[in-house]
């Protein structure tokens, strides 16, 4: 039976491509596992959505998979603070109960507790 035989529901002639579970959410603060740097998730895709160019530029003996979320972090370092892409198996929880500065945050979250950061309303859907 072919994909267009009108016998076959939609939904069973149509793969459907495989569930990632994401570990952390939004504001939760983490940390990179291998490079020094941690920040404030404010956004998180299911699976790798940035460039194949970006992604090339990833040395290939740590290039992460592209079938896990990669999470957009308001980020920070000993020297500055920038928008990092990172995937779920490069980010561990950050549990020194420390804020991160980042000149961004109070445009999307109003408050800090208990190492998380909360949403501003206007920001959620």
């Amino acid at each position: 039976m072919a994909p267009s035989d009108p016998s076959i529901p939609y939904e069973a002639a149509v793969p459907m491509p495989p569930v990632a579970t994401a570990r952390f959410g939004i504001g939760e603060v983490v940390r990179h596992r291998l490079f020094e740097f941690r920040g404030v998730i404010f956004d998180v895709d299911p699976v790798f959505a940035n460039s194949e160019e970006w992604y090339a530029a990833i040395p290939e003996d740590v290039r992460p998979r592209k079938d896990q979320p990669f999470y957009h972090l308001l980020a920070e370092n000993a020297e500055s603070s920038y928008i990092a892409y990172v995937s779920q198996q490069n980010l561990v929880t950050d549990d020194s109960d420390e804020p991160v500065d980042h000149p961004a945050i109070d445009g999307l979250f109003d408050g800090y507790d208990a190492g998380r950061y909360n949403l501003r309303p206007e920001h959620r859907h």
